[in-house]
């Protein structure tokens, strides 16, 4: 049993109904997950072109997201 006492103003917000479903969330994380596969496999197989191109894969994900996300399909600021 946990003796923590939550009140309901303590609780966060609830989250938006497309929380985790948008198109800008899925090119970020796909890319991110796909640039750490060729980062992690770039330096434990010491191939220098593959770590920087994991590198370059992670800068154009996030890049792609964030453009996604200012046209639109992403998650609203607010």
């Amino acid at each position: 049993m946990s003796s923590v006492h939550l009140e309901p103003q303590d609780l966060p917000d609830v989250a938006p109904h497309n929380h985790g479903r948008t198109t800008a969330g899925w090119v970020t994380n796909v890319g991110l997950v796909l640039a750490a596969i060729l980062v992690s496999v770039g330096i434990a197989i010491p191939v220098h072109a593959v770590t920087f191109t994991g590198i370059g894969v992670a800068v154009v994900a996030l890049a792609a997201g964030a453009a996604l996300r200012a046209l639109g399909h992403g998650q609203p600021l607010s």
